[in-house]
């Protein structure tokens, strides 16, 4: 059943807490030994996101009594808990994307919360701590940027713009090594193509107008599943290389967001021819 008003009220407000409690008074003041590394050494893991995964799923419980609620962090203790994905309704929490930026005293981090029921993404949240704005989608009803008790609904421009004025994002380093070449190839076609080192701010700048798009080679749900509907609800198109949609279930594929229909089609091309069956 969809979230009502209340529940949706509850859940910006239980995000906006958790962060002034547990993340902001740790940013670029952790300790010694409050860094961790995962999977790899620059997959990073803090004290403030452990903290802030544990709060805000307490917190989530309680606003949604009987949901599943799976964060980031417990993911990397059991990649099982995915599975339920697609069972009910399911809350995901990302505590901080952008950890290593966080962890490095840069503010380009943030908070990410979805629901998800059987499957499809109904409600996403993208909170940027150090401003305490947010932009918040339910599928159907528009993508709304808020900040100082003001809101804004969001569309992005569908405009034609040529390549050499385009702005993206196509994080390479996310590729296998094979492919890396024939991606960075592509960089001279545009006049900015890199990495924010977090989702959160990728699809907050398509949807605020700072950017035109964003080619991600790894689908972990916790970073495109709010994304995805709150690109999609301010009016752009994300769906994968091979032209199917993206569901909060996939775990492989290479997608790409774009502000406009004419936009990722034009991308798509490039992007296939560039990388073949690489």
């Amino acid at each position: 059943m969809p979230l009502t008003a209340a529940q949706s009220n509850d859940i910006v407000q239980a995000v906006r807490d958790v962060a002034a409690a547990e993340i902001l008074p740790r940013f670029r003041n952790l300790g010694d030994g409050d860094i961790d590394a995962k999977a790899a050494f620059d997959d990073l893991v803090t004290v403030a996101d452990k903290a802030a995964e544990d709060a805000l799923t307490a917190r989530i419980h309680t606003i949604l009594p009987g949901d599943t609620v799976i964060g980031e962090e417990a993911v990397a203790e059991d990649r099982s808990l995915l599975d339920r994905v697609g069972q009910g309704r399911v809350t995901i929490i990302d505590p901080i994307d952008g950890t290593w930026n966080y962890a490095h005293g840069i503010a380009n981090y943030g908070v990410i919360t979805a629901v998800i029921e059987d499957g499809v993404t109904v409600w996403g949240m993208l909170y940027d701590p150090s401003f305490d704005d947010w932009i918040v989608a339910a599928r159907g009803a528009g993508s709304w940027f808020h900040r100082g008790g003001k809101s804004r609904r969001l569309s992005t421009l569908q405009d034609d713009t040529p390549y050499d004025r385009l702005r993206g994002n196509t994080g390479g380093y996310l590729y296998p090594l094979a492919v890396q070449p024939a991606l960075a190839a592509t960089t001279p076609l545009f006049r900015r193509a890199n990495s924010m080192g977090a989702s959160l701010h990728e699809y907050r700048m398509l949807v605020l107008g700072g950017s035109d798009f964003c080619l991600n080679g790894m689908l972990n749900v916790w970073d495109h599943a709010a994304g995805v509907l709150i690109l999609q609800e301010a009016g752009g198109v994300s769906r994968l290389l091979d032209g199917s949609e993206y569901h909060p279930t996939m775990t492989e594929g290479r997608l790409l967001n774009a502000r406009s229909e004419g936009m990722w089609q034009q991308l798509a091309t490039t992007f296939n021819t560039a990388l073949g069956d690489a």
